[in-house]
């Protein structure tokens, strides 16, 4: 079976212990503070394995602060390393500890100030379940030589754990790593700047990171721009990026991108985001004039298309974006959305569209889409031209259940729609012979990763084609007639089936003798059930 992105180790064991330790807290309270703890265990875990090596050099640098900020490692001082909150890990002032120690790592670290939870000591917070959490982290290392993304992983795992727990209205920052995963093997952000105006806890930014890493790019070359108007949330994102080492430009606080956009002046190579759905109360009353809206004025009742037009805006003359749409963008005629989306197919800014399958989000279950935007189809040294074509994937057959209410798309799933959308637009595919002329593997991509591509052979893609029930290169022309209408549906058709000999009149027979079955059971079950319930005395 091929791999699921979710396939992790201890982080479920650590989940179901901590989630027993809750208690009557919720899920968005107690959130901050296993996130808290976990943070900190990490920072000192990293020190300490540093500490440790200075202290067996023997030349007395260990308590020497620039040792430490050489190697990106933040200071720890002694009352906030582990070893002494787990020391007193059944005091009762322990609550009060760990804010001390919190509040003396933010005057040590500039990075963190204002950021960390340091609201431990408050009553509501029952010292003995604290006690017993601080023992059960101590039991794992977040930070090794062999692995130093541990923290990654469990800080990963536990805000989609959040996200679930809280429920539809809740964790609207979380994206699934799978989703995310597919957006980012599909625009490749490898260089460049890279934006989220509704970055949430950095999930976009962190996939991107491990892209770069993977195809020995240099993070410095990746430079990352962010906003989110949650300010527990923006909090959150700055430490996801501080504990990987990433620098990123959030703003000097979180603020509503609508109302105050913090980026004014920013042009993107590349922007991935998942904005919240169908928001109803974004204020679009006050920003009818605002320059943003090149292709229309988006409805006051619903943010969708003002979402999708700020990032066209944002993007550079080359950029391209990968963003995350309810269904309803790819149809809806109401208030202008029409409109505007027919501006933009004319404008000729969408590359792909990509419908996902259901159940794959923790806090909402409304059907989901990808949209693919590039300001540049006109061709490249990597890219053949793709005016006026989109490519159309229906992707909803993908994916495995995780449980019964959770889905996932697989690494495999996820390279089939990435190789697909590759394919379709590579300079190499002999499909599109007529763009390809003086053009061949050998030849010079143009950067770093367009060398790396050489070097592993991907510049020879396989042909692209077109694949009934699962893709489709469509024409302007053919988007027009379908009224600019861009459900993926409509264009790939129904996978063909074998046929298998019985005649249709034959399968109604037997399906409606079943039915009838299935009707006959149903009926005595039920009278079974009223008949030992009226034992009981409850007779309806």
């Amino acid at each position: 079976m091929a791999e699921i992105t979710g396939n992790i180790g201890f982080e479920e064991t650590l989940w179901k212990a901590a989630d027993k330790l809750r208690g009557s807290m919720d899920a968005s309270e107690y959130k901050h503070v296993v996130l808290g703890l976990i943070f900190l265990k990490y920072i000192s875990d990293k020190f300490e394995i540093k500490y440790n090596e200075l202290v067996a050099e023997g030349e007395g640098f260990e308590e020497e602060l620039d040792e430490y900020l050489s190697e990106n490692i933040f200071w720890v001082p002694k009352e906030s390393r582990w070893s002494f909150i787990r020391d007193n890990a059944k005091s009762e002032k322990i609550g009060q500890i760990i804010d001390d120690a919190m509040i003396l790592i933010e005057k040590e670290n500039q990075t963190f100030k204002n950021l960390l939870e340091k609201r431990y000591a408050r009553p509501e917070i029952d010292k003995r379940r604290l006690g017993e959490l601080i023992d059960l982290i101590s039991t794992i290392k977040l930070h090794t030589k062999e692995e130093k993304d541990l923290l990654g992983r469990v800080y990963e795992y536990f805000l989609g754990k959040f996200a679930d727990a809280e429920g539809k209205g809740g964790g609207e920052f979380y994206t699934p790593t799978s989703v995310v995963k597919t957006l980012v093997s599909m625009i490749e952000p490898f260089k460049g700047r890279i934006y989220d105006p509704c970055c949430g806890s950095g999930g976009m930014f962190v996939q991107s990171e491990r892209f770069v890493e993977e195809h020995q790019g240099k993070l410095t070359d990746l430079a990352i721009y962010g906003q989110e108007l949650n300010a527990t949330t923006w909090k959150l994102c700055k430490m996801n990026l501080a504990i990987r080492g990433l620098e990123g430009n959030l703003g000097s606080e979180h603020a509503d991108t609508f109302h105050n956009d913090l980026h004014k002046n920013l042009k993107a190579d590349y922007i991935l985001a998942n904005p919240p759905f169908n928001v109803s109360d974004w204020g679009g009353e006050q920003l009818k004039e605002d320059v943003r809206w090149a292709y229309g004025i988006p409805p006051a009742g619903n943010a969708n298309y003002a979402w999708l037009q700020h990032m066209i805006y944002h993007l550079s003359p080359n950029g391209v974006a990968g963003i995350v749409l309810a269904n309803g963008a790819l149809s809806s005629n109401t208030s202008n959305e029409g409109e505007i989306r027919k501006n933009i197919l004319e404008a000729d800014l969408v590359d792909c569209i990509v419908a996902m399958p259901d159940k794959l989000f923790y806090s909402t279950g409304i059907p989901v889409s990808l949209w693919i935007l590039n300001r540049n189809k006109k061709g490249s040294q990597k890219h053949r031209i793709r005016e006026n074509e989109i490519l159309f994937i229906d992707a909803r057959q993908l994916g495995v259940m995780i449980d019964r209410r959770h889905r996932e798309l697989t690494e495999d799933d996820i390279k089939r729609i990435a190789d697909t959308y590759h394919n379709w637009r590579s300079i190499y595919n002999s499909k599109y012979s007529a763009y390809t002329q003086g053009n061949s593997c050998s030849g010079n991509l143009g950067d770093a990763y367009g060398d790396l591509l050489v070097a592993e052979g991907s510049c020879a893609s396989q042909d692209y084609q077109d694949i009934k029930g699962f893709c489709k290169s469509a024409t302007l022309e053919e988007i027009r007639g379908h009224e600019y209408v861009l459900t993926p549906g409509r264009y790939v058709g129904i996978e063909d089936t074998e046929d298998d000999g019985v005649a249709f009149e034959e399968k109604m027979e037997n399906m409606t003798s079943e039915l009838a079955e299935l009707f006959v059971k149903s009926r005595h079950l039920e009278k079974e059930i009223r008949k030992n319930l009226g034992r009981l005395g409850y007779e309806f």
